[in-house]
């Protein structure tokens, strides 16, 4: 049996042998089989969670499930993330032959067939997408959604040879210097906090002979966490969220109402002016954003409508709303969204899969009325600063 891409480590009496595995190789999958029929461990980890595995155990459950009651289930962030993960495994394991995360089924087949027990050793993915955002700032948030949607467009491939080096440590030390550069702020939630999980997981893992199926990026990190104890409670923990946009989204509504008041006081018929130049920028820019991403005619309407409102509160957005009656009349499953990997590739399919509609009139509808409350706003002040 091959050594290579396999780590061992002994602890007390407890044996745990790592597999650095690169999530769509064939030759992972086949070394997975191999290790675990070989060893006979008493326990398999995997790098999955307990929402990655029921949606590896029941794809068609997970492909009936519908947009709508994602978005008000509040998953429609790990959709997007789960985007730009899959879309580029998508696209490497078409080149391959191969289904994404195929090690991670073997290694949850194998322990299944020698009777070990199988372990869920990786942190939820959404407490790790809530912490990787909740520690970025505005910048690094705009950086991060850029390379998301460069990595959905992007059509690079790679050798098979390339792939098999992204387990070797060396190159992925350097890989991962390269990817720290770029994003500091995620190395720490993506990577090593995750590799303090895990190597918890594994090491609180029953059984004298333990097994753990990972992505080698993860191998050198818990090679050293795993010496340690790790408070998993801690681990879990969502970030504190910060009041000041909140104290700045509050703000601003609230000096655009206090001019127009004061000059509905000071002179009634300019602040109708006000208000009516406020309606009418505010919601005619929503309504082009959702016209232009196509939307449905009443999604369109309700855009323009709910502009001159959600505006003046943070805690509503036009898109949302606009986005929501698309939905009711155009409610697409999750089935569009998995096709979204090969969509977004043609201007036709990007414009007609019913997930990248809804995101269009989501996105473009918040532009707009973005745009709408600059230039509002600033006829609001105009008005007000001509009657003082």
């Amino acid at each position: 049996m091959s050594e290579e891409n396999i780590t061992r480590i002994q602890l007390g009496d407890k044996e745990i042998i790592l597999i650095g595995t690169a999530h769509v190789s064939k030759k992972s999958a086949e070394q997975v089989k191999e290790v675990i029929e070989f060893e006979k461990p008493d326990s398999v980890c995997v790098e999955l969670d307990e929402q990655r595995f029921q949606s590896i155990k029941d794809k068609n459950k997970w492909k009936e499930m519908d947009i709508f009651k994602v978005v008000k289930e509040k998953k429609a962030t790990l959709l997007l993330m789960n985007l730009f993960i899959s879309s580029f495994q998508k696209r490497l394991a078409k080149q391959f032959g191969i289904k994404p995360g195929q090690e991670m089924i073997q290694g949850i087949d194998s322990a299944k067939e020698i009777g070990a027990t199988l372990v869920l050793a990786d942190r939820n993915i959404q407490v790790t997408f809530a912490r990787i955002w909740g520690g970025m700032g505005l910048v690094g948030k705009s950086k991060l959604l850029l390379g998301i949607f460069s990595g959905i467009f992007s059509n690079e491939t790679i050798s098979e040879e390339e792939l098999e080096k992204m387990k070797s440590q060396d190159m992925l030390n350097s890989m991962l210097d390269e990817f720290t550069e770029s994003f500091p702020q995620l190395k720490t939630p993506l990577i090593d906090e995750r590799d303090q999980y895990l190597a918890q997981k594994i090491k609180d893992a029953p059984g004298k002979k333990v097994v753990a199926v990972l992505g080698a990026a993860h191998v050198p990190g818990i090679k050293e966490e795993i010496k340690k104890d790790h408070n998993l409670q801690a681990l879990t923990k969502l970030p504190p969220k910060s009041k000041v946009p909140k104290m700045i989204g509050w703000a601003i509504p609230i000096l655009i109402l206090a001019i127009i008041g004061y000059t509905f006081y000071a002179n009634p018929a300019a602040g109708l002016q006000q208000t009516i130049s406020w309606i009418l920028w505010n919601g005619s820019f929503a309504a082009i954003g959702a016209a232009l991403a196509f939307g449905h005619p009443l999604s369109v309407v309700t855009a323009f409508v709910a502009a001159p409102i959600s505006s003046l509160n943070p805690l509503m957005a036009a898109g949302w709303f606009a986005g929501i009656v698309q939905t009711y009349f155009k409610r697409p499953s999750v089935g569009d969204f998995e096709s979204l990997s090969e969509d977004v590739f043609t201007v036709k399919g990007f414009w007609g899969n019913k997930v990248t509609r809804i995101l269009l009139i989501v996105v473009l509808t918040n532009l707009g009325s973005t745009l709408g409350t600059v230039i509002g706003g600033a006829d609001v002040i105009r008005v007000f600063l001509e009657n003082i």
